[in-house]
């Protein structure tokens, strides 16, 4: 038998909703657009070439945001990429109903495989999707190895802009290792839920790693009107406490 097998998507593994791609006048899509201007305000004086999407804890967001910010940075002339690098519980190959027999465990672990033959592309124009591929038995340390450095550089050359999905920061270190890596991340808050401090340790873990942490999106908050909706505002990072 094979060191890898095949992700298994338990019951809680679900496609996270694509509002941006549905609704594209919807007040969300609307708020997913602001965040992206802010992100690339926030980052005028460095390239932004890839992008960490995190939470402190599950079922905070972060699939749902990395999913849409994917979606409006591509929908902005950007030639984007997401990846799915929550490599114990995936869920962009759901979302956008492709297989995910191969994808980036693949890639890591054969270090001849080339990037250009896993990614897929989407129903979006210049965006495509790079998903988790087997589950393999060592997710943290694969995506430790210096391989993860070479892939993070290739895909940075092909396209304008990666967003990695990543685990929740406070649960495992995957966040962590990436954060290291790239030029920025968001981290996702969801409001009522989020512990301050699971959030404060969340932050504390980032800037171990030396994350460059961009904004922190706010999510699940109600609207003006008494309806329950997502709402998303990005803020600084000497605001997230």
């Amino acid at each position: 038998m094979g060191i890898f097998k095949r992700n298994k998507y338990n019951s809680q593994t679900k496609p996270v909703s694509l509002i941006t791609v549905s609704e594209k006048r919807n007040t969300v899509s609307e708020q997913y657009r602001t965040i992206r201007s802010n992100i690339r305000f926030s980052m005028v004086d460095r390239d932004l070439k890839t992008l960490v999407v995190t939470s402190a804890g599950p079922s905070e967001g972060k699939s749902t945001t990395a999913n849409n910010l994917a979606v409006v940075f591509a929908d902005a002339g950007i030639r984007t990429l997401l990846v799915d690098a929550d490599l114990r519980k995936p869920t962009v190959g759901l979302t956008w109903n492709l297989p995910n027999n191969h994808g980036l465990s693949d890639l890591l672990r054969d270090r001849t495989a080339r990037f250009s033959d896993y990614i897929q592309e989407t129903s979006v124009e210049r965006l495509s999707v790079l998903t988790s591929g087997p589950q393999p038995p060592n997710p943290s340390e694969l995506l430790g190895t210096n391989r993860m450095n070479e892939v993070i550089h290739d895909l940075s050359t092909k396209f304008d802009l990666v967003i990695f999905d990543t685990p929740p920061v406070a649960t495992v270190t995957d966040a962590q290792i990436l954060a290291s890596r790239t030029d920025g991340t968001i981290l996702v808050v969801r409001e009522r839920q989020t512990d301050k401090v699971e959030l404060e340790t969340s932050k504390q873990l980032l800037e171990m790693a030396k994350a460059n942490i961009v904004g922190v999106v706010f999510n699940g908050t109600k609207g003006a009107q008494g309806g329950y909706y997502y709402e998303y505002n990005s803020k600084s990072q000497d605001q997230t406490e």
